[in-house]
């Protein structure tokens, strides 16, 4: 079993068209801060950045947010957080919560969630880290992704060893007991290019 002491989150910076995005972002962030685990994510202070991070700050929870300057007027850097981490540029940004995560947790977002998590996940597959992933799909939004993994593994453009990188739960309250679940280190599957 993993031991998670901080999860990066990356979701999205707008709320979406249903109240239930945001109550199962608060509600992830109220789980998190009751385990003890430390939220690390983007730093913003709308949509669903600022729903997790406030759903932990609520429950007593430890927030590392990291922004770069630029984005800090644009996205409304949140005011709250235990510890603002300013960066300069996207790339620090990513790096700064890879370095700071035992996981990482999508949520429902947009273009750039698609890009942080397609990254981890490559980087994964690289052998590069070893550290847990779960996507909350929240009412079904991340189905067309699965879908896309298992068509990539399907047309052997991935091993089936993806499915031993990332997990899929339709609940907050299903992520933390994912995350701990998930193989690492010596379990992990070597890169099979077959």
């Amino acid at each position: 079993m993993s031991i998670i002491r901080s999860v990066c989150v990356f979701c999205g910076s707008r709320p979406g068209d249903e109240p239930f995005y945001v109550e199962e972002a608060q509600r992830l962030g109220a789980l998190l801060a009751r385990a003890g685990v430390t939220l690390v994510y983007g730093g913003g202070g709308l949509g669903l950045m600022g729903a997790v991070a406030d759903g932990t700050l609520d429950a007593g929870g430890h927030v590392v947010g990291v922004i770069p300057e630029f984005l800090i007027k644009a996205e409304a850097g949140h005011g709250r957080l235990s510890e603002p981490v300013i960066v300069a540029t996207m790339h620090e940004r990513k790096r700064e919560m890879f370095e700071r995560s035992d996981a990482f947790v999508v949520l429902p977002g947009g273009i750039g969630t698609l890009e942080e998590l397609f990254e981890i996940m490559s980087w994964r597959t690289l052998a590069l880290h070893d550290k847990p992933m779960v996507v909350l799909n929240t009412a079904g939004y991340w189905t067309p992704l699965l879908d896309l993994i298992e068509r990539v593994v399907g047309r052997r453009f991935a091993s089936a060893n993806v499915h031993d990188s990332i997990r899929f739960v339709d609940a907050a309250a299903d992520v933390l007991p994912a995350l701990r679940a998930m193989p690492r280190g010596s379990l992990l599957k070597p890169l099979d290019r077959t």
